[in-house]
């Protein structure tokens, strides 16, 4: 006879306290089998089998076995397609509900549809819950139900409808008893599905309230090892609640706190324009811009060899450790947009592959934003002065010379292209495109 139960389907949620879906499945009283699948069409497309964002998952994923294991129960982990992971699972449990927690981003969606669509078949539920953000879809928006496209008054309206129980902690551990009891089950090794390990470590999601305390401050200096909260790997894959996050920064830094409701801004920007996560720009008349895409000047930034040193030691922290400070990461794609005119979906794309805390909403929106062809974009005519950006941001070069040791030496190259003739075809490109 099957076990009845309920699955907890988890993605970007891997932790067992203040979760949405867990908390709701776990309250039914019924066993909740935990899964999680490594998805195959995901996994698949990942050229580099070094992928650090693997092996997150891993770690996050054996440390949560060992917490079940402590409460007599086990995860459950599949590396495969959802929906035939769907099928073994319909056929070895009597599974009454599954419970999971809302994916915003295109293939997601469509995933969830046929899985739900094939769970109704079978006459099991499929309860899907609000985890990831503190808003979203449309619950932040304009007075006339349109959503907000600039951030200014979508902060000012977040902040306005924020209410304590918006960052109040789902009490999971009262039903830990109610996890599925079995024994430990083995989670696929990195090798077995073909991946690979690297030797660095992972940002601590232990995070010091200093830090938060002195984000205003210290947020656009990229030498300091301890200007940003480096949170953005666990909220990606939920390995830290948002909720919690945001709870603590409230009385903490209001310019942190605004960084959170940025990332919700851009979870809403891609649910209502779901184009922008399918490789079009958010402003159409921007897909008009004749990119010159040299791939020869493309290799040199992805290789940190422009020239350019703030540019090259960008490029070069995040090829090594798969991480780029939020200040740098402006320069850089606005380097690559602006100075090269190469398409920022090329940047996209490398930042997708690289990123360890690669999120599809912030990652296209960030890419928008500095191309100009995003909502609230920079105006098309602001070009960044890496040289100035150098002077105001690492004025000591500090950062810069811990990525290039060779920087005052023959070997380092001449910049790719000067400033300012940069900045010239750059506006000349741009007014054609934006005039038609």
């Amino acid at each position: 006879m099957k076990s009845r139960i309920q699955v907890m389907w988890f993605r970007r949620d891997l932790r067992l306290t203040d979760n949405a879906a867990l908390y709701h499945a776990l309250r039914t009283g019924v066993p909740v089998l935990p899964i999680f699948i490594f998805d195959r069409n995901i996994l698949d497309q990942l050229e580099d089998k070094a992928d650090r964002r693997v092996e997150f998952i891993h770690a996050a994923l054996s440390e949560m076995q060992a917490q079940l294991a402590s409460m007599g129960s086990s995860l459950e982990v599949y590396y495969g397609f959802p929906m035939d992971v769907y099928k073994q699972l319909t056929e070895v449990y009597d599974i009454e509900t599954v419970f999971t927690n809302h994916d915003y981003e295109p293939y997601a969606k469509e995933r969830d549809d046929a899985i739900a669509a094939f769970l109704q078949s079978k006459g099991i539920g499929c309860q899907t819950f609000k985890d990831q953000v503190i808003f979203e879809k449309s619950e932040v928006v304009k007075d006339d139900g349109k959503p907000y496209t600039v951030f200014s008054p979508y902060g000012r309206k977040w902040r306005a409808a924020l209410k304590p129980f918006h960052v109040k902690s789902y009490p999971v551990e009262k039903y830990n008893a109610h996890f599925y009891q079995q024994s430990v089950k083995d989670i696929p090794s990195l090798a077995s599905m073909g991946f690979k390990a690297v030797d660095l470590p992972f940002p601590s999601k232990q995070l010091q309230e200093s830090i938060i305390k002195q984000y205003s401050a210290n947020r656009d200096f990229p030498a300091l090892e301890n200007g940003t909260s480096k949170m953005g790997v666990h909220l990606r894959f939920g390995t830290v609640s948002i909720r919690q996050l945001a709870a603590r920064a409230l009385s903490l830094n209001d310019t942190y706190v605004n960084e959170l409701i940025w990332r919700d801004f851009y979870h809403a920007i891609l649910w209502h324009f779901p184009h922008v996560g399918k490789g079009e720009s958010f402003k159409k008349e921007y897909d008009r811009i004749e990119w010159r895409n040299n791939e020869a000047e493309f290799a040199h930034w992805c290789n940190g060899t422009t020239g350019y040193p703030i540019v090259d030691a960008g490029m070069r922290e995040l090829n090594t450790t798969g991480y780029m400070h939020n200040r740098v990461r402006m320069i850089v794609a606005s380097f690559l947009t602006k100075h090269l005119l190469i398409d920022w979906r090329w940047g996209e794309a490398y930042f997708a592959q690289k990123l360890l805390d690669f999120d599809l909403a912030a990652n296209n929106g960030g890419w928008q934003w500095a191309s100009s062809s995003g909502c609230d974009a920079a105006p098309y005519f602001r070009v960044f002065n890496p040289a100035l950006q150098t002077e105001k941001f690492d004025k000591d070069l500090k950062y810069i010379r811990k990525w290039i040791p060779e920087l005052n030496e023959f070997s380092y190259p001449k910049p790719i292209v000067p400033h300012d003739v940069a900045r010239k075809r750059v506006l000349e490109v741009y007014a054609k495109a934006l005039k038609q």
